[in-house]
């Protein structure tokens, strides 16, 4: 498993010790960044060192954090705040490499559809930019010691968490058998396939398969069509015996996981946008009152919970937006709540209420 930064862990010094007591932090902030853009005193902080395109509608950033950043490993996220015309928005990143010795860690991001970071990072981010970082999360992390064959089935930005692994078991000179599956609508669109192809080459235990759903297979390393069990048969020998990674868009892990839930040994997976779900009745409104705040909100029944606070002018801490890094977590006294993922019904008080994969189904009350 790839380390931490060297600096993350290192303790504070005595004279940190005995001056916090007296330090305004956003005040020597201030003024520390005037000396050096990422220089604070416990904030973290990456700047840009690099960039470069991964793909069409892709972009790959070098990130140098500072010393306050706790690390993330392989296959984990990271939340990045980026400011947008004054604006500051969080949204989530997989590392797409585990963190070099230096400390420095790259993140991929793909162009998404009316997706204003996205769109930023892809157009304007720039060496010399500084971002806020957060500390890795995700559990789509290799055991220390990988043991069996392993199945990674990607598409879209999915590829990025696993390209991570794949990064970490090839300069571990890939222990274990590994067969990678890429969806991507074209070929084009493919992140990281020339490194890919020459992974595959280099070590016998490393197989890719490009599955193109977009136009028709032209080398031996491409194949066609979505994700259904005669697929996987036909492309993956010993399907019964892998272990299995799946990431990507809500459906398509949702279908990997009905074809192999109790047919593996192992099957763990991440959504980067929500599974879909049957529809439900929850039209109306409902009345949701913030504890701390003391207002009183009248929100559309069924509407994510983010969104709707959202709209309503409130600016509750958010990262991902897909239930998995905790940022917009809230207690919730009162109330009942629909997990917007499953469709179950959530009745009883809860510390950390997910405020994006949630939406009201009854009057609640909140802690914000």
């Amino acid at each position: 498993m790839s380390a931490v930064p060297p600096l993350a862990s290192r303790p504070r010094s005595p004279l940190r010790r005995l001056a916090a007591p007296f330090v305004a932090p956003p005040v020597f902030d201030f003024w520390a960044r005037r000396l050096h853009p990422t220089w604070t005193w416990e904030r973290p902080l990456a700047r840009v060192v690099g960039r470069a395109p991964a793909a069409d509608g892709a972009v790959t950033l070098t990130l140098q954090p500072n010393r306050h950043w706790t690390g993330a490993r392989p296959g984990q996220h990271v939340n990045l705040g980026v400011e947008i015309d004054g604006v500051r928005t969080t949204r989530s990143y997989s590392l797409d490499a585990p963190v070099g010795v230096d400390g420095r860690l790259t993140v991929t991001v793909k162009r998404v559809d009316g997706g204003r970071v996205s769109g930023h990072l892809l157009e304007r981010a720039r060496r010399g930019d500084v971002f806020d970082i957060g500390p890795g999360f995700g559990d789509l992390v290799l055991p220390e010691s990988p043991q069996g064959a392993w199945l990674l089935l990607a598409a879209g930005s999915g590829i990025t968490p696993l390209m991570a692994l794949v990064r970490q078991l090839a300069g571990q000179g890939m222990p274990v058998p590994v067969t990678l599956l890429y969806w991507a609508r074209h070929r084009a669109q493919a992140c990281f396939a020339d490194e890919l192809r020459a992974l595959a080459a280099r070590h016998a235990g490393f197989d890719v398969r490009f599955v193109l759903t977009g136009e028709a297979p032209a080398s031996a390393d491409e194949a066609g069509g979505r994700i259904d069990a005669a697929l996987l048969e036909a492309l993956v020998p010993g399907l019964a015996q892998r272990r299995v990674y799946a990431c990507g868009p809500g459906g398509f892990v949702a279908t990997a996981q009905s074809l192999l839930d109790g047919q593996v040994p192992l099957l763990r997976s991440e959504a980067f946008t929500p599974t879909p779900r049957p529809p439900v009745d929850d039209t109306g409104i409902v009345s949701v009152h913030l504890a701390r705040s003391g207002r009183d909100l009248q929100l559309p029944r069924g509407d994510n919970l983010l969104a709707a606070l959202e709209a309503e002018g409130l600016k509750p801490r958010s990262g991902c937006r897909m239930g998995i890094c905790n940022t917009c977590a809230c207690g919730k006294p009162a109330g009942s709540t629909r997990d917007l993922r499953t469709g179950a019904v959530v009745d009883e008080p809860s510390a950390a209420l997910k405020l994006c994969v949630s939406s009201a189904v009854t009057d609640l009350v909140l802690d914000l």
